[in-house]
């Protein structure tokens, strides 16, 4: 359903891949405490790890989803993931619409119980934006999601942090994408405790 895969592994002499993306964001929310099943998401981005992040979060209960795309951009493969997950996930309500739309993006965040970056705004050397411009959006029951880790606090996070929002920080993406191929490479479970702390009890 994604489409692409980030991890191949040998099964006695087959080669299956997997993508670990999605399975990684997912896993970082639970860690700080937040499931996303039966919730309403709003989504920015069509790219690679948006469209696992959307595709995985659909098969894991996420009750509604708006997702956001550049008519430029991304917006014909965010058209494809919508159909996937309408008739493979019919029980998600799912709706594509243009990022240019900024009425509607901020009243579907407004709507929804978390809302995710999954695009580059706010990587380096664009660590001074946000797609966020207004953030009287931010509320304190709103999780605010990033998949940027590069900084690690990224101007989105700072401000919903100021605003009281709960964040999820795109390095623990990272992490547990990780640890997912890990578990599937070896069969074992990685040890990611210290990375845990490290990273998350700062």
């Amino acid at each position: 359903l994604i489409g692409a895969v980030n991890t191949v592994v040998n099964e006695h002499g087959r080669l299956v891949g997997h993508n670990t993306d999605g399975i990684g964001w997912i896993q970082s929310c639970r860690e700080l405490g937040f499931e996303i099943r039966g919730a309403k998401m709003t989504i920015a981005g069509a790219g690679g790890a948006a469209t696992a992040i959307q595709i995985a979060s659909a098969l894991e209960g996420v009750r509604e989803m708006s997702i956001f795309a550049r008519k430029a951009n991304f917006f014909g493969n965010g058209e494809a993931t919508v159909e996937k997950i309408r008739s493979s996930v019919p029980e998600c309500v799912v709706n594509l619409y243009d990022l240019a739309d900024k009425d509607r993006f901020y009243e579907e965040i407004g709507d929804s119980d978390i809302f995710t970056n999954a695009t580059r705004v706010g990587m380096k050397p664009m660590d001074d934006q946000s797609l966020i411009e207004d953030t009287g959006v931010f509320r304190k029951d709103l999780v605010v999601s990033d998949v940027v880790y590069n900084p690690r606090l990224t101007k989105l996070l700072a401000d919903a942090q100021a605003a009281g929002c709960k964040t999820v920080p795109g390095i623990g993406m990272l992490l547990w994408q990780g640890a997912e191929a890990f578990r599937l490479y070896t069969g074992q479970e990685m040890p990611v405790q210290e990375v845990m702390e490290r990273y998350f009890m700062e």
